[in-house]
């Protein structure tokens, strides 16, 4: 699996949002607003603090949701979040690997 996982798990389309949202739209329909409230300010996401920086979201090359070169976010992991999926839901083999371990 590539690093930016199934096709249809690729972002087409980030928007930035009022605060510290985001909305995402993949390329199996999947859409929704992400709130990253909770992490901004600290850290690395202290640069979110200027507007500009935070508005200036994209598709980075292995689909991935980044700002610049200086902060990335897996596209896979707000996936789930907007989905309210468990990995497993997504990628059944984890079932199978966890029941061997």
């Amino acid at each position: 699996m590539s690093s930016s996982g199934p096709a249809r798990l690729r972002p087409v389309e980030v928007e930035p949002r009022g605060g510290f949202c985001i909305w995402l739209r993949y390329e199996d329909g999947v859409e929704g607003e992400i709130d990253l409230s909770d992490v901004a300010g600290k850290g690395v996401f202290t640069a979110w603090l200027d507007r500009d920086f935070f508005e200036d979201v994209r598709i980075g090359d292995f689909g991935e949701i980044a700002w610049r070169d200086e902060i990335d976010l897996c596209s896979e992991a707000l996936y789930l979040e907007i989905t309210g999926k468990a990995p497993e839901d997504i990628w059944p083999g984890l079932k199978e690997r966890s029941r061997g371990a």
